[in-house]
């Protein structure tokens, strides 16, 4: 399922706590039939890799828990969405839920996201998701953070003009990251007007796991959305 040459992993562990019985069936019994094989052709437009006929496609990004991900294909059915995440009891956390809620609008993807997004068609994406991702604060690891040139190029490529981008994150130093780098993206025209644009979550976000332990901490989110011009 992941591609032969890693050039570089912007996730960190692969692995967490031993998967449940039932969690390691489903990687020989559910995922295969919704993982994508980036060994085949792509087709021309995303809504094709979906058995159910959907209106347009979504991209998540690390989805962790995967809480957003099935929230989001339970609330939207028409709507196609596309999780990525390196993580393997991520993909197992997403597995369950899938197989719990008879999700058919739901694609994964487990492994790094930019042989994914390099396989997509190009302007198929109708909004992509980066929510809470690693910040890797130490310096010497910036350069693994998502949010860099060739990754907004890579994203801007297979978004739909007027598609957004969305980015979440609890770390200010990560939040700023990302402002001057969309900044210096002729791409993208980041949205907010107002402080409550960037300061409020967006309307249909159902949270995660990670936001609610950052409040717990005291951290405030900032919510960022990007138009692909």
């Amino acid at each position: 399922m992941a591609a032969p040459h890693e050039p570089r992993a912007f996730f960190g562990r692969k692995r967490g706590d031993k998967l449940s019985p039932r969690k390691a069936a489903l990687f020989d019994t559910l995922l295969p039939k919704v993982a994508l094989d980036l060994a085949a052709k792509a087709p021309g437009n995303a809504a094709k890799l979906f058995a159910v006929p959907v209106r347009e496609v979504g991209l998540e990004v690390g989805f962790g828990g995967a809480e957003h991900l099935l929230e989001q294909a339970q609330t939207h059915p028409d709507v196609g969405w596309i999780g990525s995440d390196g993580f393997l009891n991520a993909a197992a956390k997403a597995l369950t839920g899938i197989e719990e809620h008879r999700l058919a609008n739901i694609r994964l993807y487990h492994g790094d996201a930019v042989h994914l997004i390099d396989w997509l068609p190009a302007a198929s994406i109708t909004r992509i998701e980066l929510l809470y991702p690693d910040p890797w604060p130490k310096r010497r690891h910036w350069k693994r953070r998502f949010v860099q040139h060739d990754n907004l190029t890579r994203l801007a490529r297979i978004l739909k003009p007027g598609g957004e981008f969305r980015f979440a994150t609890d770390i200010a130093d990560y939040a700023a990251w990302t402002l001057a780098h969309m900044q210096h993206s002729p791409d993208f025209v980041w949205m907010a007007e107002s402080a409550d644009d960037w300061r409020k979550p967006w309307k249909d976000f159902s949270g995660t796991r990670y936001e609610a332990k950052a409040r717990r901490e005291g951290r405030a989110p900032s919510y960022l959305t990007f138009r692909r011009r």
